[in-house]
């Protein structure tokens, strides 16, 4: 049941019939893992926390650096040297005190990771490495959890839903992430943010775009990114839907699987 303010606060939702009372009763009952409080968590944080998600998860080992506050819009200066989780706990408990924050101070990894993806319905990888992103992708596929996956380079970025662990209704498995990207570029092909830049508000973008994908699955609304990757371009403000398939091939979820468990990752 909604509280009398949560009525008054969510009420632009509620009137939406694609929402209303009933989805926002989905909203506060689920509960959701951001994997990153960066560039795209920062914004995925914000708005899951607005729109009233019961209980958000935050996974981050690292602490505010000045660098930081050209994109990662939930610090601000004074949050300079501070762990990441703590600061996203205290903005999301002064935007909404009705959202439980779970802060994971730690690297997501082969011995953590299934464990702590199985506690959450729904996962928002905005993590900013291959190694994490195949190792998040996969634990959702033993956990059975869908994934909102996004990437984002200088002035370029990406985002999908996995549901690698269903079937659609004519009985064709959902594609996994290595259906999309069967394996992750060479070391070193890519260079990190560090090196090659980014714009700042294009983390924005994508991360805005990565809560309402997931706000999306929660309630049940519309049609997803299962099986279609998004792409957009900020130089020439394009946006662009490639539609992908189950690889029969796939070591994940193929015809013969090779990968039993997340020990592959090291």
């Amino acid at each position: 049941m909604l509280e009398r303010d949560e009525l008054e606060r969510y009420a632009r939702h509620i009137v939406l019939r694609e929402v209303g009372g009933p989805g926002q009763a989905k909203l506060k009952a689920a509960s959701v893992l951001v994997v990153g409080a960066g560039g795209l968590g920062a914004p995925v944080l914000l708005y899951l926390a607005a729109a009233g998600v019961g209980r958000i998860g935050v996974v981050d080992d690292d602490t505010v650096s000045l660098s930081n506050l050209q994109r990662q819009v939930i610090f601000g200066t004074g949050d300079i040297g501070t762990r990441k989780v703590d600061g996203a706990e205290a903005v999301i408990a002064r935007l909404n005190p009705h959202v439980a924050v779970e802060p994971h101070m730690m690297r997501l990894e082969a011995g953590n990771g299934l464990d702590l993806i199985s506690r959450y319905d729904i996962v928002a990888d905005g993590s900013d490495n291959f190694a994490t992103r195949y190792l998040v992708s996969d634990a959702c596929y033993f956990a059975k959890k869908p994934l909102v996956t996004a990437a984002v380079g200088t002035f370029d970025g990406s985002l999908t839903t996995i549901r690698a662990h269903e079937t659609r209704d004519d009985g064709t498995r959902n594609p996994t992430y290595r259906c999309l990207f069967p394996e992750p570029p060479p070391e070193g092909s890519v260079p990190a943010c560090a090196e090659a830049g980014i714009l700042g508000a294009l983390p924005g973008v994508l991360g805005s775009m990565m809560a309402l994908e997931v706000i999306r699955e929660i309630v049940g609304f519309g049609e997803g990114l299962v099986g279609r990757l998004l792409m957009v371009d900020a130089r020439s403000m394009r946006f662009e839907t490639l539609s992908y398939g189950w690889d029969r091939n796939n070591p994940l979820s193929g015809e013969r699987p090779t990968i039993k468990n997340l020990s592959i990752h090291k």
